[in-house]
């Protein structure tokens, strides 16, 4: 998922998506413990998604801080 992808979704969304992502990731790990998993690229996909997703809900939770703290000196 590419990362203007994830900046058009709602907050609600993009914590919905990291919930299934993280699930996956567990199952994909599961899956290389016990020899099943043929393309290991994917845990390195999935963790990268993982973290942009993070990031743009890191980004907008600052965003909203921010907004907040020159609110207040107004």
């Amino acid at each position: 998922m590419k990362i203007h992808e994830i900046k058009e979704l709602k907050t609600e969304e993009i914590l919905k998506r990291v919930e299934e992502e993280e699930r996956n990731l567990v199952d994909l790990r599961f899956a290389h413990q016990l020899k099943e998993l043929t393309n290991t690229a994917k845990l390195k996909l999935v963790k990268r998604d993982i973290a942009r997703m993070k990031t743009v809900l890191n980004e907008r939770a600052k965003m909203g801080t921010e907004e907040l703290k020159e609110g207040e000196s107004a």
